[in-house]
């Protein structure tokens, strides 16, 4: 996954105006709104090697309280994201708004793996996802998505997602953003594979769209933007589906399908967090 170095600098970017008609959810946020708070919590991950190229990933943030309810932000990405950047620090893609409108990409180092070169992240023992522990930015901080925002094993069939439906997904294809301030590029693609449950079965499923270095980590998600068919059941938020893991490829053919990890995976990872350590 790697790609050619790219540091945006800081630009000016008019906040856009409201879509003139909006999908509306139960508390009554527009659902451009609800896709916001999910481009709001995703980040650019990246380690330069140096010589002019980076390994670059996404990943998003999770509000995931500690069990005695202390506030706790966790970074979650692809497993592969991190163990494919040899250093003992990466850069998280932070950006901050600024009092004149315009935005500040800012990134920023974070340690991932400790002195003697051991992981300081979390990997699912089966999956490809990885969670951390981060002290992010205030704002980043209050981005963060909400726990129950996460798929459990059962969301997908009691919401009837299946073939055809559409899903959105965040990240940065070959390490580009969407703009110079840093914010993910959201794509959308279609569910390509059934059965998608019981998820303990069918731990992935498959989603037709192109997959790019830099889309691995990003979060696979619903709003009431997308569309469905008529008559379907509703849930009263977004959810995030799963985690990009990889592209599908025969040979050195790519068939313009991504790997999505269930997100129950990662509500798993986040409680290996509270787990007590091995003796």
């Amino acid at each position: 996954m790697w790609v050619p170095a790219q540091t945006p600098p800081e630009v000016s970017a008019p906040a856009p105006a409201p879509p003139p008609a909006l999908v509306q959810d139960a508390p009554g946020r527009p659902a451009w709104d609800l896709t916001l708070a999910l481009i709001g919590a995703t980040v650019q991950l990246d380690q330069p090697d140096g010589q002019g190229t980076r390994t670059v990933g996404a990943g998003f943030l999770i509000d995931a309280p500690r069990p005695d309810g202390t506030p706790r932000t966790v970074l979650v990405t692809a497993a592969h994201v991190l163990n494919q950047m040899p250093g003992q620090t990466m850069r998280i893609g932070w950006r901050t708004a600024l009092p004149d409108g315009s935005w500040k990409f800012d990134p920023q180092p974070a340690a991932i793996r400790a002195p003697d070169d051991q992981p300081i992240w979390t990997r699912h023992p089966d999956r490809d996802i990885a969670v951390m522990e981060i002290t992010a930015p205030e704002a980043f901080a209050r981005a963060a998505i909400p726990l129950g925002w996460l798929a459990d094993q059962n969301t997908l069939a009691a919401y009837q997602v299946g073939p055809g439906d559409e899903l959105f997904s965040l990240g940065f294809p070959r390490g580009l953003s969407s703009n110079r301030a840093g914010f993910p590029i959201l794509r959308v693609g279609r569910v390509a594979s059934w059965p998608l449950s019981p998820v303990t079965a069918f731990p992935t499923f498959l989603l037709d769209f192109t997959v790019f270095p830099g889309n691995s980590g990003g979060p696979i998600f619903w709003t009431p933007a997308a569309r469905t068919i008529p008559g379907k059941a509703e849930p009263q938020h977004p959810f995030i589906a799963g985690v990009l893991a990889q592209e599908v490829k025969v040979g050195d053919e790519r068939l313009d399908l991504g790997v999505v990890v269930h997100a129950v995976h990662v509500r798993e990872a986040i409680s290996l967090l509270d787990a007590p350590p091995w003796p």
